[in-house]
């Protein structure tokens, strides 16, 4: 009955979808603006309701292991501890999507009940442009990916879900970057609003604003989660392997990243008009660009969703369907946008733009080199693109951004002159020449590595120049943000940096009372022995690690799961201040000897912190924004009413 009940839920959220579209599509039009545009709000708040009591249905379901449902079946068990039945229920293909349907009604229904003051044909085109969004994943999820799908007679046992998901990473990472996702497609939305409507102006822009903003931290956390969950689970010690499924979550981050400086432009001056319009496309593009490599079936990684290629030609034809629609809107409405205020070359806005393209250029290159090699093997010939090909490409575009990241925030706006921030710039380049020698000189370091921890001590130094000759007490709120999330970017780039250069591996068999060196850590194998879990069993090695006189016991596992059958390798972590230690327990290699693995990850950890800084200077950014978008409404209101009683007097 449950299932029949969430179904039910879903179809009448997909009516009330329709309603939306058609409500809405009055609305925009300036000579409809009757009963039937009213319906526009009060239709997405109850799809949102409706969408939520489908999707408790389906972790309801998943809870209590309802084997008549085939989904239940097909990815979960009894024997799992709650925690992954309950999180299982978006670990496959069809509960993912509902997730991302319910989080886009739940989107709908917030623009609904707190975009209220913004001129309301833009509002309601905005709102029929999200419904026309989501009345495709709707008919997808209905048609073709039905997550209440009965089987008669139910199964006897369920099939169990993939151990590398068995992890307290799939509550954390698909959830946090679908809302980034489905937060593109609200900036998606207005952006076709202003289109439609021709606004394009500053109003546009500080209505999508905090939109972009709650994506843009969304995906950073998914992005930054999905990489830890990566870097322990998968056990090869690295945190990115430039995937095709880690670059679809890339991809619309580097997009969300431009398209968010280039809003505050057009919010803040007026200018980049043209810019913010197609990086808006451009964004939303990505993530769809992201599902249908995710789920079309056409890539083998352990991230993707393997469906019937039938389902994937269904997203191509919804990608091909708001994408292809949005910049055909675009290229016929882009001669009747206004241009925007101009700007000097050198000026804040000119250092943006430069970071835009540069932005632009990474993401051409990570596009190219997740699309080339399945158009190369689709023409018969596999090949393979790894860190040799976008470690060094993306470097290109990198390093004169975050140079001009470096330099922009001390420009004005609009005209400025370098000999006016000619103290600043020299200082700024003597700290990078300073770091460039001292890593050479002392360390020995690459290229890339001397250019990332060079880049790093510039950027985490300017990124606090701003608030020279200012009190620090008036210092704005979505400043201070800006500033944290830049300084997050130089923290991260030391750790990406130092643990390129630094790392130390030792690859050993070894048999119990063995000692080996890695890194500052003396580690000895104390004893290899069984031990049992929930729903597996594993060889667990005790490994006792010390340096500088403390100590701590490391315990890696060999796992081998029941429901269904895989052995997986279970890493062992000891963090320190300056960086990680990290161990993986091998096969046995003869004469009660084991193979293990041993890295010593200087200051690996900072990359990861550094992502919880920039999210967290979003949120600050985030918080500013909307509080001044409540000043400004308040100010407007009390300015329409002063004009009010003038007239009435």
């Amino acid at each position: 009955m449950i299932a029949e009940l969430g179904l039910a839920a879903l179809w009448l959220a997909a009516g009330l979808c329709v309603l939306q579209l058609i409500a809405g599509a009055a609305g925009a039009r300036s000579d409809v603006q009757g009963a039937l545009s009213a319906l526009v709000r009060p239709a997405a708040v109850v799809q949102g309701v409706l969408l939520l009591v489908a999707f408790a249905y389906l972790l309801r379901v998943f809870a209590v292991t309802d084997l008549s449902v085939a989904l239940v079946a097909a990815n979960s068990h009894a024997d799992k501890p709650l925690i992954y039945r309950i999180s299982g229920a978006w670990g496959n293909h069809e509960g993912s999507m509902l997730l991302w349907v319910t989080i886009l009604g739940l989107c709908s229904a917030l623009v609904a009940l707190f975009e209220q003051r913004g001129e309301q044909r833009f509002i309601k085109a905005a709102m029929a442009a999200q419904g026309f969004v989501a009345l495709g994943f709707y008919a997808f999820l209905l048609l073709s990916s039905n997550p209440f799908e009965r089987l008669d007679p139910a199964a006897a046992t369920g099939a169990g879900l993939n151990p590398l998901l068995q992890d307290i990473g799939l509550a954390l990472h698909p959830p946090t970057l679908y809302v980034g996702y489905v937060g593109l497609s609200v900036a998606f939305s207005f952006v076709v609003a202003g289109l439609l409507t021709r606004q394009a102006g500053p109003d546009l822009a500080r209505a999508m604003r905090p939109w972009v903003l709650a994506a843009w931290i969304a995906l950073t956390l998914g992005i930054a989660a999905g990489s830890y969950w990566a870097y322990y689970e998968l056990g090869w010690g690295g945190w990115w392997f430039w995937d095709p499924v880690e670059n679809a979550s890339l991809m619309p981050w580097l997009a969300a990243t431009a398209l968010l400086h280039s809003a505050s432009v057009l919010a803040a001056r007026d200018a980049l008009r043209t810019w913010t319009i197609m990086l808006g496309v451009v964004a939303f593009s990505m993530s769809m660009v992201g599902t249908f490599l995710v789920r079309s079936g056409i890539l083998t990684s352990v991230h993707a969703f393997a469906v019937d290629p039938e389902r994937g030609a269904f997203i191509l034809g919804l990608l091909t369907l708001y994408i292809g629609g949005a910049f055909v809107l675009f290229a016929l409405r882009a001669g009747a946008l206004a241009e925007g205020k101009r700007f000097a070359t050198v000026s804040r806005e000119g250092a943006l733009v430069v970071n835009n393209v540069m932005l632009s250029g990474i993401l051409a290159v990570v596009l190219l080199g997740t699309l080339y090699p399945l158009l190369a093997e689709a023409l018969g010939t596999r090949v393979s693109i790894g860190p040799p090909y976008y470690n060094p490409v993306t470097a290109v575009f990198a390093v004169p951004m975050l140079l001009v990241l470096a330099v922009g925030p001390l420009l004005r706006w609009k005209r400025d002159n370098l000999r006016r921030i000619a103290v600043p710039l020299v200082l700024l380049g003597a700290i990078l020449a300073a770091s460039i020698t001292i890593v050479v000189v002392f360390t020995g370091a690459g290229v890339l590595a001397t250019m990332g921890l060079a880049l790093a001590a510039l950027l985490a130094l300017a990124s606090w120049l701003p608030l020279a000759g200012r009190r620090i007490t008036r210092v704005p709120l979505p400043l201070w943000g800006s500033m944290l999330a830049h300084f997050g970017i130089a923290v991260s780039l030391a750790g990406m940096a130092s643990e390129s250069a630094f790392s130390t591996e030792r690859l050993v068999a070894m048999r119990a009372g063995d000692t080996v060196s890695v890194g500052p850590f003396e580690a000895r194998l104390e004893a290899v022995e069984p031990v049992a879990g929930p729903n597996w069993t594993a060889l667990e090695a005790r490994v006792a690690a010390s340096s500088n006189g403390t100590g701590a016991t490391l315990r890696p596992q060999a796992r081998t799961f029941t429901e269904p059958q895989q052995s997986t390798s279970e890493a062992a972590l000891l963090t320190r201040r300056d960086g990680q230690l990290y161990a993986i327990l091998g096969d046995a290699a003869g004469d009660d000897r084991w193979q293990l693995r041993l890295w010593w990850k200087p200051f690996v950890t900072l990359i990861w912190f550094g992502a919880i800084l920039i999210a967290l200077g979003g949120l600050l950014s985030l918080i500013g924004h909307l509080r001044n978008g409540v000043r400004r409404w308040k100010i407007r209101d009390a300015m329409a009413r002063r004009r009010a009683e003038r007239a009435t007097a």
